[in-house]
């Protein structure tokens, strides 16, 4: 969808003017389609651009979810909460969200009994996103305040994020740090890569757990969080994820999904000031491909 930027719009931030559209409507709503690339005559901008007036704004509407949120009985794994926030462990093949398609049956409409509030009114309380068939930890906020103390935490990157990730092939070193800006691929709309029109700064970290005969464990850590990062990212390197359909080898080791999961995941309470500092242990599917990867 392409827009003109009315003059006077003229020094207006591009993430705000987003917000202002009717196709967005929302702040939640600009954030998404920001993670997906914008363009302001041709050249993509991050949304704290200033802008001039009579630019060309191009961009990739949201779809819009019209059914109302409502709570839905999950039997959900708390691994944290109090009265600010939640700590879930998420299991694979649920997803996080309402989109097209999954209007019904996220994590959010299993958190609302947990009175998760902030942030977009179609996923309250969603301060990051894990992808659907990726396991494991994820906080979630309880209040306005808290969602911004949260999303604050992750603009200053002092949410720490450490996954397990089951790779194909050995890495050249012990660790290591890719940085590789990702954007949604040129060709393919369906998947992200470094050959992307709207390249967004990405950092990951790496570290080898355990080395196997054709496989190796890793602890990934995030410094950013675009979509598909992790798995892009260790793609890019030839060390695809273990059973990915998108970027590695499907049903490696007879995975169903892809071998990532949200093991760890550590910061600074944001009304306390005290550590928080949560675990997540390994689910029984991922635990028996590393089984048979040892062999």
């Amino acid at each position: 969808m392409k827009q003109r930027v009315p003059d006077a719009a003229a020094g207006e931030r591009l993430d705000r003017y987003l917000a202002s559209l009717p196709e967005i409507g929302s702040r939640g709503r600009a954030e998404r389609v920001l993670e997906s690339g914008v363009l302001v005559d041709g050249e993509a901008r991050v949304k704290s651009h200033r802008l001039s007036g009579g630019e060309e704004v191009e961009f990739e509407a949201p779809e819009t979810v019209v059914r109302p949120l409502a709570p839905e009985q999950m039997d959900l794994r708390i691994a944290y909460e109090d009265e600010h926030l939640v700590v879930v462990d998420k299991p694979a093949g649920l997803v996080v969200h309402p989109a097209p398609g999954h209007a019904t049956g996220t994590l959010v409409h299993g958190l609302l009994a947990h009175d998760v509030a902030g942030g977009d009114e179609d996923r309250p309380g969603i301060v990051h996103r894990l992808d659907r068939d990726t396991s494991g930890l994820m906080v979630v906020a309880r209040s306005e305040e808290a969602h911004d103390r949260l999303q604050n935490l992750v603009r200053k990157r002092e949410l720490e994020r450490h996954y397990l990730a089951l790779v194909v092939g050995r890495p050249r070193s012990r660790s290591g740090r890719i940085e590789a800006p990702i954007g949604r691929d040129r060709r393919d709309p369906m998947r992200h890569s470094l050959d992307t029109d709207s390249p967004r700064e990405a950092v990951t970290h790496f570290e080898v757990g355990e080395l196997y005969p054709q496989h190796t464990l890793l602890d990934v850590k995030l410094e950013t969080g675009r979509t598909h990062q992790i798995r892009v990212h260790l793609a890019a390197i030839d060390l695809p994820v273990a059973g990915d359909p998108l970027y590695g080898r499907a049903h490696e080791l007879g995975l169903e999904r892809q071998f990532l999961h949200a093991a760890r995941l550590a910061f600074l309470h944001p009304f306390t000031g005290e550590r928080v500092e949560v675990e997540s242990p390994l689910p029984e599917d991922l635990a028996a491909a590393l089984v048979r990867a040892r062999k």
